[in-house]
């Protein structure tokens, strides 16, 4: 049996991805949730999920330096190009944030002082919701990596639906159209494009449809807090029109949604079940 996967993207933060992932998430039946907005990730928030395991995320390597068997010969400081290493007290110091684990350092130290050790960049949980297993991650602040970890929880949650039987993953993906959005969304069922009838919504959504487009991705959309802008509502009714993408359905601006996300409950809106009946209809 194939495991389906359904993604919720945007092309910017703030459009209600994620508040519309967690609404849609209680009317599926037999899933896995994956959180791979792992830069800012919080799904979790309102699915209050009960971690089981938690695992380092290890996608890089750092340079270390040995105090005791380091000359000061400061070869490693005028070789380093991204300034990571810098002069100290006693013996030259590698600044992690700045380091690349490039390797220079080590080739240049004649005294076999410098080593690359396996740096953590973030972290994977794997846990239980009432929904279902659940799959998320975090990357460390300032990290770059997020790509290589949307790739790795995405594996977990996999291996969740395998050993639980589910047929379908409900993926929150991150923003944007970087690298990450691209891990998150390359081979999935249905990525579905959650917009908002602004201008750099409008504007936004057709970057994003850009990506699913070359990476030959079924998309979908999904118009949130419509009343917005009517003007801009049209223009994405007659953008998907124009491409022949499937509008799922068009979701009011609501106080009583954002009471709910305040309240940290998942909301509902007038076309839930339309919307979730759509998906499983075409793309499940």
């Amino acid at each position: 049996m194939s495991v389906k996967e359904i993604v919720f993207i945007s092309g910017k933060g703030g459009t209600g991805k994620t508040t519309m992932t967690s609404s849609l998430i209680p009317h599926f039946k037999n899933i896995v949730v994956a959180d791979c907005d792992v830069d800012a990730p919080d799904l979790d928030i309102l699915l209050e999920p009960k971690i089981i395991t938690t695992e380092d995320f290890v996608a890089t390597s750092k340079a270390v330096i040995d105090p005791i068997s380091c000359t000061n010969c400061g070869k490693c400081i005028d070789t380093c190009k991204f300034d990571a290493i810098v002069k100290g007290d006693k013996v030259p110091v590698v600044k992690e944030v700045y380091c690349e684990g490039c390797n220079a350092c080590t080739l240049v130290c004649a005294s076999d002082s410098i080593k690359l050790e396996p740096y953590k960049t973030g972290e994977i949980f794997l846990s239980e919701t009432k929904y279902g297993g659940m799959a998320h991650g975090r990357l460390t602040p300032g990290e770059e990596v997020s790509g290589r970890l949307v790739s790795e929880v995405r594996s977990q949650a996999k291996t969740l639906a395998k050993k639980f039987g589910a047929d379908t993953i409900i993926i929150d993906g991150p923003p944007g159209i970087a690298c990450n959005v691209i891990s998150a969304i390359t081979g999935t069922a249905l990525a579905v494009i959650v917009t908002e009838p602004t201008t750099s919504g409008y504007h936004d959504l057709l970057r994003v449809h850009d990506t699913t487009k070359k990476l030959s991705v079924k998309a979908a959309v999904i118009i949130n807090k419509e009343g917005l802008s009517s003007e801009y509502s049209k223009k994405i009714q007659d953008y998907c029109e124009k491409e022949q993408i499937e509008l799922l359905g068009k979701v009011s601006l609501s106080k009583e949604i954002l009471k709910s996300v305040n309240r940290k409950e998942i909301p509902t809106f007038d076309g839930i079940e339309d919307i979730v009946r759509r998906i499983k209809e075409n793309y499940v």
